[in-house]
């Protein structure tokens, strides 16, 4: 199939505006996605759309709705797609853990499963496990990593489709269904659920609850399309359903961390389609241990520097302009000064904004709203900074500066109120504990890894491209 042919979207496929979508100038314009942009359509653009629904009847549809999907401006409708069970494939890369890998392979009977043992110490209880549930077992002699083993399984797979489950994962073959009828659309090569933490005991300990509400993994409630610098940026690799055809030789196997995320930008970077849909859940085991919890965090970590060489600012921690970097520093500081310098910094990026949005009326407005709204994430992100990306240069700047204590106090009160409201249930002396003690593994591993590298790349920020002082892309349609 060539690649034109592969982009279109089949007739009866459909699409739906997000309901975060602003609509103005009578659904002319339409403000929203992610990253945030605003889209002027033309009026006969705007005459496909029946209400939030656009239904592809042909060409000049199917191309609106693509602009829409790639924008994330709307989201596929896939309720009422079937899917066979006989066109999916399921690849568990194994090494030992066999009662996982039992919990694992029970709930994904009845489909077809492939265990890849990855050298385990007892592979005969591996195999014996694997037998019990109908799956097939390819045994190695040396152990590769889970890229190199959902890489074996790929190879072996002859259905159009296949999914990769970590054998610490619990979904079911609904689930995994359910996510291939994202692959009616062709272009789609991966797609993902959201994974969420799975504690084993019936009274969690303080560090598995917090990781089960906040796990590493758990990318949120939005569906959206997967791309760097988007929402939603990259993918686990602990839970994925893709088209065998476009994953090509699969996972780089020298990654043994980060494999899922530079998997997620090659295919982003060859123009196909990644998607992630919270409304499918997986389970994914949390660690048994405070040892084992920061531990894995470290390791998260270390792999930025790998992936800052391969992908450059793909994986900046922020994305800033002077603008914005400079009122959220403000804001952060709360000091006598600090609300004239944020609304100066929000009176520029909307004077440098509204010039740009194809607007009749009510520009500045607009402009005003996004440029605020611009400064909160802002905030936000240089929160995440001086806790996360940056804290030990936080941490010696703190024992001599008043400022830089005021910001990390700053900070964590911000950090705190965002997690609270989007991840409401635990208790808060968990979430000032837990969440710190997150944050000083992942940041030691990413220093740790920059380090080893000899490169900082994966600490630094990005300067948005969009605007020379906004931070919104602003597009059209000829459609």
């Amino acid at each position: 199939m060539s690649a034109t042919t592969r982009s279109r979207l089949p007739d009866g496929f459909e699409v739906r505006l997000r309901d975060d979508v602003l609509r103005a100038e009578g659904g002319r314009v339409l403000v929203g996605g992610s990253p945030t942009r605003v889209a002027r359509l033309s009026d006969r653009a705007r005459a496909l759309l029946q209400g939030a629904r656009l239904v592809v009847d042909g060409p000049t549809s199917a191309a609106l709705a693509r602009r829409l999907l790639d924008g994330n401006l709307a989201d596929p409708v896939v309720d009422g797609i079937e899917v066979s069970a006989d066109d999916l494939t399921v690849v568990v890369p194994a090494r030992d853990r066999v009662e996982q890998l039992g919990r694992c392979l029970a709930a994904l009977a009845p489909l077809r499963v492939l265990v890849v043992d990855d050298a385990s110490e007892d592979s005969a209880t591996v195999a014996r496990v694997a037998k019990q549930y109908g799956a097939g077992v390819v045994p190695l002699a040396h152990n590769v990593g889970p890229a190199g083993a959902r890489n074996v399984g790929l190879a072996l797979v002859c259905t159009p489709l296949v999914a990769f489950v970590d054998s610490d994962v619990v979904v079911d073959g609904p689930t995994l269904l359910d996510l291939a009828r994202h692959c009616a659309d062709s272009q789609v090569a991966l797609v993902a659920p959201r994974v969420v933490g799975n504690p084993q005991r019936s009274r969690p300990r303080w560090f598995e609850r917090y990781d089960a509400a906040a796990s590493s993994l758990d990318l949120g409630r939005i569906a959206c399309q997967v791309r760097p610098g988007g929402a939603v940026a990259w993918l686990p690799s602990a839970c994925l359903v893709g088209r065998a055809e476009l994953l090509g030789d699969g996972f780089d196997p020298e990654l043994r961390v980060g494999e899922d995320v530079d998997l997620v930008w090659r295919l982003h970077a060859a123009s196909l389609t990644v998607r992630y849909d919270p409304s499918a859940v997986a389970r994914h085991d949390v660690r048994s241990t405070v040892r084992a919890w920061l531990g894995r965090k470290f390791v998260y970590g270390t792999g930025g520097a790998a992936l800052a060489r391969r992908h450059g600012a793909n994986l900046a921690p922020a994305s800033l302009s002077l603008t914005m970097a400079v009122g959220a520093a403000a804001v952060l500081q709360r000091r006598w000064w600090s609300a004239p310098v944020a609304a100066a910094a929000v009176a520029w990026s909307t004077w440098g904004l509204r010039t740009r949005l194809p607007l009749g009326r009510g520009r500045t407005v607009l402009a005003a709203w996004l440029s605020a709204r611009g400064l909160g994430w802002a905030v936000r992100q240089e929160a995440g900074l001086v806790l996360r990306h940056w804290w030990p240069l936080a941490a010696v700047g703190a024992v001599g500066s008043r400022s830089v204590r005021r910001i990390l106090v700053s900070a964590v009160a911000v950090d705190l109120v965002m997690f609270l409201r989007e991840r409401p249930g635990v208790d808060l002396p968990t979430v000032l504990l837990a969440r710190r003690l997150d944050d000083l593994a992942y940041g030691a591993g990413l220093w740790w890894g920059a380090i080893g590298q000899r490169s900082a790349r994966c600490l630094a920020v990005r300067r948005p491209r969009a605007t020379r002082r906004g931070l919104f892309r602003v597009a059209s349609s000829d459609t």
